[in-house]
């Protein structure tokens, strides 16, 4: 998407720079995301994806540049205009990052603790919303995450990063992990609840499948910025060496194979 007006662009990234003492992670990164669209960032290892997503959420401080989510400057906005701002998206990271000695349902109720006045069975009730709508099983929410198995504690970390009817939600490698069938249905999920909610989602995956199945675009991180950005068919015409390794070799095609004949 270019030309997008500034009221489609929820998240603006202007000359990131990332530094760990003499090791320049990014230098001069730029990236729009748009209202409502799912984008994988990809790239190979060393590149910052998970860097780049904790920048975003205030994780990672960057050495230069400017972030804005939701029209907001964060580096310049108040305490309480960032709390704010935290409340309209939600996280989830690798393997879902649940506290061990909570119940899912308690680890879901977290987030709403802070949000406001809930009497505690209005609470309860959100939360075994929310985990019914990441596709767990009503009985989960009695459950502790070392009773849960991998792909189950994803769907409660999901459940978690929407306790507060976000605008935006960040992925951090969903699919990683997961059986082939189990990161498939993982992939329909986060399709179906940017389409029915308007979520924006910020995924960072390795998963060409999950590339081909439930993102709009692609960015691409490699020489310390988003190299490029597009759809899956698009990056098959980027003459870059690692773009064209990653998206030409057999998984890639495979992929590609699959959502057409999902298509078809």
């Amino acid at each position: 998407m270019t030309g997008a007006a500034d009221s489609d662009v929820v998240i603006r990234l202007r000359g990131i720079r990332n530094q760990f003492g003499p090791n320049v992670v990014h230098d001069a990164l730029d990236l729009d995301v748009h209202r409502g669209e799912v984008l994988g960032v990809v790239g190979g290892s060393g590149t910052g994806k998970s860097v780049l997503l904790r920048t975003i959420v205030g994780l990672q401080h960057p050495v230069a540049g400017r972030i804005e989510v939701l029209s907001i400057d964060i580096a310049r906005a108040d305490d309480s205009a960032r709390q704010a701002l935290r409340m309209r998206w939600g996280v989830m990271f690798q393997d879902g990052a649940l506290f061990s000695s909570l119940t899912v349902r308690e680890n879901v109720e977290v987030p709403l603790r802070g949000a406001a006045r809930l009497a505690p069975a209005t609470r309860r009730a959100l939360a075994d919303l929310k985990i019914s709508m990441s596709g767990l099983p009503w009985s989960a929410g009695d459950k502790y995450p070392a009773e849960l198995s991998g792909g189950m504690r994803k769907r409660a970390g999901l459940a978690r990063a929407l306790a507060l009817d976000p605008d935006i939600v960040f992925l951090d490698e969903p699919t990683a992990g997961l059986d082939p069938i189990g990161a498939s249905q993982f992939d329909q999920l986060i399709r179906d609840l940017s389409d029915s909610l308007g979520l924006t989602v910020f995924m960072v995956t390795h998963d060409l499948d999950s590339l081909q199945a439930c993102c709009d675009r692609i960015a691409v991180l490699a020489e310390k910025k988003v190299l490029v950005t597009g759809t899956m068919e698009q990056m098959l015409e980027v003459d870059h060496p690692w773009v064209h390794e990653y998206f030409h070799g057999p998984r890639a095609r495979a992929a590609l194979a699959a959502g057409a004949g999902q298509k078809g």
